[in-house]
């Protein structure tokens, strides 16, 4: 297991933004030219060759990959659960979860366990990069898309050196009604 005091000495960071973008009737996003992430302290992570940020306020720890407990009747994307110290944490695969091609589990292979609106989930990766500071500058906002790609739960683009980072709204994609978390009708209660 590694311990996410590892890698950053502070989880002080600033939070999210509310986004800044409405679909129209036509199905346009209106976003506006800014980014909608806030700057701060990020976890970066790969899938496939893309590299992802969360902010790191929002992770408990890092461990490594082990074969979760099914679920009957749970989409591909669910893993199953895993026992973590007496709490049960279901595990998402991102890589499933956004059509990135088959999931291979290996030595690099990670969960990112995160706390979301009072949740444990963990969340499967390839691999875990580092912590990465990004200010205002280094943020650029999300481009437009039409109503075929879903780029809700992306927060903006973070520029590091020849890197760019996919910033992504990882409480507004685990509170998706689509992940089977959470309630719909019931806000922030749980099931």
């Amino acid at each position: 297991m590694i311990d996410i005091e590892e890698l950053v000495q502070t989880k002080d960071s600033p939070g999210t933004a509310e986004p800044s973008s409405a679909p129209t009737s036509s199905g346009v996003s209106t976003r506006s030219p800014r980014a909608t992430q806030s700057p701060g302290e990020f976890l970066s992570f790969r899938l496939g060759t893309e590299e992802y940020g969360i902010e790191i306020v929002r992770v408990q720890e890092i461990r490594s990959y082990e074969a979760p407990t099914r679920i009957a009747n749970a989409p591909d994307f669910v893993k199953g659960v895993v026992n973590l110290r007496g709490v049960i944490v279901p595990l998402i695969d991102l890589r499933l979860k956004f059509g990135l091609g088959e999931a291979a589990y290996g030595d690099t292979t990670a969960v990112i366990v995160l706390n979301v609106a009072r949740r444990v989930v963990g969340i499967v990766v390839d691999s875990v990069s580092d912590v990465v500071q990004l200010d205002e500058a280094q943020i650029k906002a999300v481009p437009e898309f039409n109503r075929t790609i879903d780029a809700a739960f992306m927060t903006g683009i973070g520029t590091v050196q020849d890197r760019m980072m996919i910033l992504m709204d990882i409480e507004a994609l685990i509170r998706n009604s689509d992940m089977g978390l959470f309630e719909a009708d019931l806000g922030n209660a749980q099931i």
